[in-house]
């Protein structure tokens, strides 16, 4: 994969996250972060309603009280590009930042011509919250563990469909890591949004779905899909009592919907490093990890550097699927 100026983007993130934020700190200290902010901090996001939006509002609302200027919401549409493009140009003080699920750092894998390079041009400060996804089917499906319909789709090769939203969006990916790690030819049968999906699901159209656990958790407990496994590495409270898919039947398989927040390239560490706190304790705040919770998202709020890891295994994993699988996204 290139970058904007066809340079490659096989730089360790992590690494370079290391040095830009010590070469940064070595002339911009506690001064900067004592100073900061300094006029109102703006956070790009997706349009309005969904998982980026929430999480933005949710921690804006926390930041304004606790660093004393107003932080507002800048919704951006298209798939991350408008966004992206729009905080790599800002000026590197803190007073614009990025947060957006995992199409900011896979756009350049799905289509030419993305004005930033998420490596270079963005330096990461915490993974605020992740959404886990469940794998749900039909009732009628002859299924019971994620063993079993990989059995069943291995006997009926190319006569399982899967309903999925957007191409490229975190769960439409899911359900590809998991076709290719399984070995099974099960067929995309796409729509327009999440809810078109279920409905199709629910109605017997398709037989399965990688779907948020907000969306599909509740259909489970009516009775009207089956749910066979949660897709994150480990069980959530989300969806109780529900194993993981990689305990279930695909060792090593795990996905979920991951969220980031970043400043653009340069930013003075001192700044991250505050960002970082306040951010992170604002997500500890009694009432919004209930308004998380209730909206099917869990808190991560981890550092920087973890950030950064995440951010370098996706590229390195769903960057080969995407590849493998031929996804543009126009």
């Amino acid at each position: 994969m290139n970058g904007r100026n066809g340079e490659s983007m096989q730089i360790p993130y992590l690494a370079l996250c290391t040095v830009v934020i010590g070469t940064w700190s070595s002339g911009h200290g506690p001064a900067w972060a004592q100073n900061y902010p300094s006029k109102p901090v703006r956070i790009v996001t997706a349009e309005p309603g969904g998982g980026n939006d929430l999480a933005s509002r949710l921690i804006a609302q926390g930041l304004t009280a606790s660093l004393g200027q107003q932080v507002i919401v800048d919704n951006r549409g298209g798939s991350g590009l408008a966004a992206g493009d729009a905080v790599y140009k800002a000026q590197a003080d803190g007073h614009t930042l990025l947060l957006y699920g995992s199409n900011i750092w896979l756009l350049p894998f799905m289509r030419d011509n993305v004005p930033y390079d998420p490596v270079k041009d963005f330096l990461p400060i915490t993974m605020p919250v992740i959404s886990p996804n469940i794998i749900v089917v039909h009732p009628s499906v002859a299924a019971g563990s994620v063993k079993e319909l990989i059995a069943l789709a291995k006997s009926k090769p190319g006569e399982l469909n899967y309903a999925s939203s957007g191409t490229g969006a975190a769960t439409h990916l899911a359900a590809e890591l998991f076709k290719a790690m399984a070995g099974v030819n099960i067929v995309r049968v796409p729509y327009r949004g999440s809810g078109p999906a279920l409905n199709a699901l629910i109605s017997g159209q398709v037989q399965m779905m990688v779907s948020t656990t907000a969306a599909g958790w509740p259909h489970v407990k009516s009775g009207r899909l089956k749910a066979l496994a949660v897709t994150t590495s480990q069980p959530t409270a989300l969806a109780p009592g529900l194993a993981t898919v990689a305990t279930t039947g695909l060792p090593g398989y795990q996905s979920a919907t991951v969220y980031g927040v970043f400043a653009p390239a340069r930013t003075p560490a001192a700044i991250i490093s505050r960002l970082n706190d306040e951010i992170v304790r604002v997500l500890k705040l009694p009432e919004v990890k209930e308004r998380f919770f209730n909206a099917g998202v869990e808190i991560i709020g981890s550092t920087p550097e973890q950030l950064a890891a995440t951010v370098k295994s996706e590229m390195t994993v769903l960057g080969k699927l995407i590849k493998d699988v031929g996804i543009r996204e126009e």
